[in-house]
């Protein structure tokens, strides 16, 4: 096989990899869509013909289930169940799911760095052939790559929709105080700015929703409040519980507690934005340095020390 024929193959072996990978990333980020509180409550409403029964997953994903179940003994850890709630995947079977797509990732970067590396060193005619513990230790970091996959995943789900319900927190609680202002309970107007904020905010309003359902379950506010902070890992959720305990046990106005909330939150990220411009300048530093400095040194000098060397050239 030609030098051409190497790198088609490579080429193509890439391909392959680069495509389950992301197959894996757009099989969860379809499952992750926003979805209405009755889809999303698994196994409370089972009549609903939204709700997804097992009979009806598909082989790969009762097969993955399988895997993630066998892995880890039938038990979630804790730290991972909240991770997986975090992230938006309330499905008691995420993960399992989650566990069997890691495993399965494993087993294709050991396949694909093993034929890589095999490739690799099965055409180097003119240098040394790598030794086998180079070759395990290269075909172990790929698995370890491809293993850490859906981490990443998760962890940029969280911190998506972490970022979403804080930019529009502020918002919420200043519906929250305009309908308090104007007469309405506040179990009503949480339902109400729930619904309002929908095609605004889709994961706030679904939490909300989720938390107004706990409490008409004969959950308390502030239980059910917590627990949203919990779901969501936003300790903004948390300090509004806290302030609503307050004020609830020394009878002062709630709309004026969380119109001085929002105002704070508001202060807050305007604070963070401030220190964000600040740290600016000093991370611009290295790209300029790296790529500008050296770029504009060429291109103002450069034609000067042509000139000086076709000077030096004539004598």
């Amino acid at each position: 096989m030609d030098t051409f024929g190497i790198q088609i193959l490579i080429g193509l072996l890439v391909f392959s990899v680069v495509f389950l990978v992301g197959f894996s990333i757009a099989f969860l980020r379809s499952r992750s869509k926003s979805k209405s509180l009755d889809v999303r409550m698994v196994g409370v409403f089972e009549d609903d013909p939204l709700l997804e029964k097992p009979e009806e997953k598909s082989g790969f994903l009762r097969f993955i289930e399988k895997v993630g179940n066998i892995a880890s003994h039938g038990r979630s850890d804790a730290e991972l169940w909240e991770q997986m709630i975090q992230a938006g995947y309330l499905n008691p079977h995420a993960p399992a799911v989650y566990t069997g797509i890691k495993i399965f990732l494993f087993l294709i970067g050991i396949v694909a760095t093993f034929i890589l590396v095999f490739l690799i060193d099965r055409f180097r005619v003119d240098l040394e052939k790598m030794e086998f513990m180079t070759k395990s230790m290269i075909v172990l970091l790929g698995a370890t790559v491809f293993f850490f996959l859906p981490n990443l995943f998760i962890w940029y789900r969280m911190k998506k929709r972490h970022d979403q319900i804080y930019r529009h927190l502020p918002e919420a609680v200043d519906l929250l105080e305009i309908c308090v202002s104007s007469g309405l309970g506040l179990d009503m107007a949480w339902n109400i700015v729930a619904d309002e904020i929908m095609h605004v905010c889709p994961v706030l309003s679904n939490s909300m929703s989720l938390t107004n359902f706990e409490m008409h379950l004969g959950v308390s506010r502030v239980d059910a409040m917590k627990h949203m902070a919990e779901r969501t890992g936003v300790e903004e959720l948390r300090s509004l519980a806290a302030i609503l305990v307050q004020t609830d046990r020394f009878g002062t106005s709630i709309a004026e507690t969380l119109q001085i909330f929002a105002k704070s939150i508001r202060e807050e990220r305007s604070f963070l934005a401030q220190e964000m411009a600040e740290k600016m300048s000093v991370k611009m530093l290295i790209p300029m340095i790296l790529f500008i400095f050296p770029s504009v040194l060429i291109v103002i000098l450069g034609p000067a020390f042509i000139k000086i060397f076709h000077g030096f050239d004539k004598f």
